[in-house]
This record gives structure tokens, sequence and C-alpha cells, in this order.
């Protein structure tokens, strides 16, 4: 693969790279609320909608990013077909995430599905060692096995996080957690889905695309995979919906995709992508806060306790690992 002549300059500055990913992470922890208002706001959760959520968002993202479309047609003869083959196939493999994860959030509390799909820095540092892109001590094998734990304790547990029928400040019917253990299962599959997305998002931008321009390609190449099957509803599937669910598709698109995985894949260009994808284990926190201020969401011992195990596990092994 041809390296991108621009990774020979120095890399962008400590602070700078924290304060993007700071950002970065705030904005993507809002996706999980913004899927459940839109459930809330249509009245349902069903599959297809999920797919209308996370297609729709893909493709009002690569929309917004006109002017890296208009960089990446001025330079289309010099930019390698591996680099846009490689961000068309992460725009896919983003895509089946979002599907994945947005239909764990309609089944599964706001919680469990974030800590198990944030289990992405897992199955990143897996794939990229198998892919010779990072180096894994005999400590971060043991924090897999810790997270791994985690997870399976989350899984056999999580029925306590759905609020109860006669509380008060319970989430309408269509945005409360219904099968916590599909959910489960679901938003762990998107986790490994998000590790590949974030592999394939290096490899694209350092066979020489920018940022942006990769962006654009795989928001787009996303928003293509899922759009169509939205369309399989009704006439008025689509075209019914009412302003508020548009609102909260459009921010999906601006705050988590845009501001959110923008930022997390520009920093990826840079650094260990398992360090990257670490520094994002911050989401689940800020997502179960807003759960708990807008849905009542109440968490049992059984998330928390995954949960812990999760971090710990995976706080050792994201120790400083070798970049390829």
């Amino acid at each position: 693969m041809p390296r991108d002549p621009t990774l020979d300059a120095a890399p962008p500055s400590r602070g700078r790279t924290v304060l993007f990913l700071t950002v970065g992470v705030m904005a993507m922890s809002s996706a999980s609320t913004f899927v459940r208002l839109a459930h809330a706001a249509a009245g349902e959760n069903g599959f297809l909608l999920n797919v209308l959520l996370g297609g729709g968002r893909l493709a009002l993202a690569s929309l917004f990013l006109l002017p890296a479309w208009i960089s990446l047609a001025r330079r289309w003869a010099e930019v390698p077909r591996a680099a846009i083959g490689w961000a068309v196939l992460s725009g896919v493999v983003v895509a089946l995430h979002f599907a994945t994860w947005f239909t764990s959030l309609s089944l599964t509390t706001v919680a469990a599905s974030t800590v198990l799909v944030t289990l992405g820095p897992v199955w990143t540092a897996i794939i990229g060692t198998r892919m010779g892109i990072e180096r894994l001590s005999g400590r971060q094998w043991l924090g897999i096995a810790v997270s791994l734990a985690g997870a399976l304790a989350i899984g056999l547990g999580d029925t306590s996080g759905v609020p109860d029928a006669g509380d008060p400040g319970a989430v309408p019917t269509a945005a409360r957690p219904s099968q916590p253990l599909l959910g489960d299962l679901l938003a762990l599959a998107g986790g490994i889905l998000a590790a590949v997305y974030r592999l394939l998002a290096r490899a694209a931008q350092r066979a020489g695309l920018s940022t942006g321009e990769y962006a654009a390609v795989a928001y787009g190449a996303g928003g293509l995979t899922l759009l169509p099957w939205a369309l399989l509803g009704s006439a008025g599937f689509v075209t019914g919906r009412s302003g508020a669910f548009w609102m909260w598709l459009a921010l999906l698109a601006i705050v988590p995709q845009l501001i959110g995985h923008t930022s997390a894949n520009w920093a990826v260009r840079w650094f260990s992508p398992t360090l990257v994808s670490m520094l994002i284990l911050f989401e689940p926190v800020v997502s179960s806060i807003m759960a708990w201020l807008l849905f009542s969401e109440r968490i049992g011992w059984a998330v928390w306790l995954g949960g812990a195990m999760i971090l710990a596990g995976v706080a050792l092994a994201g120790k400083r690992t070798e970049k390829g």
C-alpha cells in the first residue's frame, strides 16, 4: 500500500489531539440519546426504522461534507484507487455497525448497549495484532479476558434496566428496552464492526485520502448501503415521519457523526487505533448520565459490575501499544 507522504511530517501536538478527541467523545456520547428520542418521536423502534436512522445519518453527514467532495474531484486522478476502495469498504462496515447498534438500543438499556459497543478497543487490538499494526503484551491480553468476562456478566444479568410500567418517569413504550439479551448481543457485534471500521479508516487515510475526503466517501457509501433497505417499508414509511423525527436524525448526522466520528477518524490517521479507541471509552459514562436524566433508566448491579470489569479490562489492554 502506498504510504501517505504527509505522515512524514510531525504528528499533531498532544494538546490538540486531546482537545479533538474530548470534543469527539462528547459528541459521540449523544448518539444513543438521539436514537432513543427518534424512536419515541416515531412511535416505533423496528429494524427498518433503525436502518433509516443509520442510513440517513450517514447520507446527511456525507452531503454536509461537500467541500471534501469538491477537493476529491479536483485531485481524483492522483488519488490511489486503493484508498477509495478502503474508504468504500469502511462505509459498508460502519453501516452494518449502525444497523446492529441502533437496533440494540431499542432492545436493551443505553448503559449496556453503549458499554458493549465500546468493546471496540478490544477487537481493534486483536485484529490489529493479526494485521501487524499493533503488538500486545501479556498484560494486555489479560485485560481482554477481563473485558470479555464483564461482557458476559452484562449479557446474563441485564434485566433490571427496564423501567416499571407504572413509573411516571418511564420511557414511552416504543423507546423502552424489551429484549436485553438480544440487544446486548447486537451491541457486541456492533463493537466488532466498529473495530474493523476504525482500522479501515486508518488504511484509507494512510493510502492517500485526507480525513475529510475519507469521511465523505465512507459516510456516503454507508448511507447507500442502508437507505435502500429502509425503502422496503410502505410508501409512507419515510415520508410520513414527524418534524421531531427529522430533527433528531439531523442532529445524529451533525453531532455524533460529523463532529464525533470525524474527530476520531482524524486521530486514527496518526496514532494507534487501539489507543484512540481507548479514549472513546468515556462515551458510556456520558451516555448513561443522559439516559438517567431523560429516560429515568435504572441500571442494575449486573450492568454496573460488568461495566466496571470491561472498563478495567480495557484499561489493561489499552496500555501503550506499538504502531505499525
